[in-house]
């Protein structure tokens, strides 16, 4: 098993019992460049599941709380002028880290959203006409409540496209959520995490997972679900062509994580929901319908190749 893929038990059984999941969908993120968006409820441990990650993969962690008056700035930084040395300074903000967990997202104003564009999707952001690049890897982890309307900015489609990845934390099993009360908050815990790879280690897998064999038969099979999506009677707007190379992407990452050099059919049949399904948007009048459900019935009416 590849160095990334080897840390996964010692992170799920010390640190997040019952959150299996998660972790491998964020390293999945991780090793495709991709961005992870968290949407639960309060309380489940999703801002846990971001200092863990970045601790035991030894990577600089950032942290923005978004509210309705968050600046641009308040992201990217700012320049300020030095009296000392009579010249304009660059004071970095959080967004200049390997990690950068963006919590409560759809608080933020639609201009402070739109501000994360450019870092997501070009790794580098630009601060009064001058562009910096980001730091390598880099990632957004980002968070937002679904059962909450009052001062929300709904993300738009645009925004949702740049995330790899939508998942949920949800509850952990009955047994372990006791044990978990019982012991209380291992936020100290986790501050004293040793890396458990270096970031050269990363930095291969990273390249390691751009290698990964993809089949003509595994692509006409991505192909299929992709046009399957544009053509569903409930759909209005399919998987774009952006969307089928970023669950080929994450299928290599998960075939990687899993010791193989080539994809199967179940790499791509287990991220097709949290990698694309946020990426589909239905007719008006089915609005109502759960996108999800629909999404995994169209997964299912196509026919699986034989690896």
């Amino acid at each position: 098993m590849n160095p990334i893929g080897r840390i996964i038990p010692t992170v799920v059984d010390t640190y997040l019992p019952g959150k299996e999941v998660p972790v491998r969908l964020t390293l999945i993120a991780l090793l495709s460049g991709g961005h992870l968006l968290v949407e639960d409820i309060p309380g489940l441990g999703k801002t846990t599941l971001a200092l863990t990650m970045a601790a035991t993969l030894g990577l600089s962690f950032g942290r923005v709380q978004c509210t309705s008056d968050l600046l641009p700035s308040d992201i990217t930084g700012l320049t300020v002028f030095d009296r000392e040395s009579g010249q304009f300074r660059l004071v970095k903000g959080p967004v200049f880290n390997n990690i950068l967990l963006v919590d409560e997202i759809n608080r933020a104003m639609p201009k402070t959203q739109s501000a994360l564009l450019e870092a997501m999707e070009e790794r580098r952001v630009t601060i009064d006409g001058v562009t910096y690049p980001l730091p390598e890897p880099f990632m957004v982890i980002a968070t937002q409540n679904p059962a909450e309307q009052v001062g929300t900015f709904p993300l738009p489609e645009s925004q949702m496209d740049r995330f790899l990845i939508r998942t949920g934390i949800g509850y952990p099993p009955p047994l372990i959520e006791k044990e978990i009360i019982r012991s209380g908050s291992n936020r100290e815990e986790i501050r004293a995490i040793r890396p458990l790879v270096d970031s050269e280690e990363i930095r291969a897998d990273i390249s390691l997972a751009r290698g990964v064999y993809l089949s003509e038969k595994l692509t006409d099979y991505l192909l299929a679900l992709l046009e399957a999506s544009r053509n569903h009677p409930l759909i209005q707007t399919g998987i774009s062509t952006r969307g089928g190379i970023c669950l080929a992407d994450a299928a290599r990452s998960r075939a990687l994580l899993a010791g193989r050099d080539y994809v199967i059919p179940e790499d791509i049949i287990e991220l097709a929901l949290p990698v694309a399904a946020h990426r589909i948007l239905l007719k008006s009048e089915n609005e109502g319908l759960d996108k999800e459900g629909v999404f995994q019935s169209l997964i299912a009416s196509i026919p699986v190749p034989l690896s």
